[in-house]
């Protein structure tokens, strides 16, 4: 992804909150390119209950970066997702995250158990 002017702030550095917007679109894509979420119809989602985010150097427009999603922990209703986020073509890490998604039915908000095809294809990001 590109970063964008708006994610710039009177530092001249991406403001913190944006990472988490970065960390929700590159697993939402992964969800989507996995084949277990249709933003339209799915009738279970993820809903972030729980961030955590570390911060090692500065992000800005215009750069360029890539997202690593792995999961961290596979539960019986909620997954832990852990991201990395590198500026342009750098080794080490510009920030490192987590966030915990809580699923629930569409239609009720009420927790629901991870339907078998999603931890299937949630078996494929598990951590090492």
């Amino acid at each position: 992804m590109t970063t964008r002017l708006r994610d710039t702030d009177v530092y001249g550095h991406m403001n913190n909150v944006v990472y988490n917007e970065y960390f929700d679109t590159a697993v939402n894509q992964t969800l989507i390119e996995l084949g277990v979420l249709d933003l339209v119809h799915s009738q279970i989602i993820g809903l972030v209950v729980q961030t955590n985010t570390s911060y090692f150097r500065p992000v800005a427009f215009p750069d360029r970066v890539t997202i690593g999603v792995r999961v961290g922990r596979l539960g019986r209703t909620s997954v832990t997702y852990e991201f990395a986020m590198f500026r342009e073509d750098d080794d080490l890490a510009a920030a490192q995250g987590s966030f915990t998604h809580a699923y629930v039915g569409r239609a009720d908000n009420r927790p629901v158990e991870l339907p078998a095809h999603l931890k299937a294809a949630l078996q494929t990001l598990i951590a090492s």
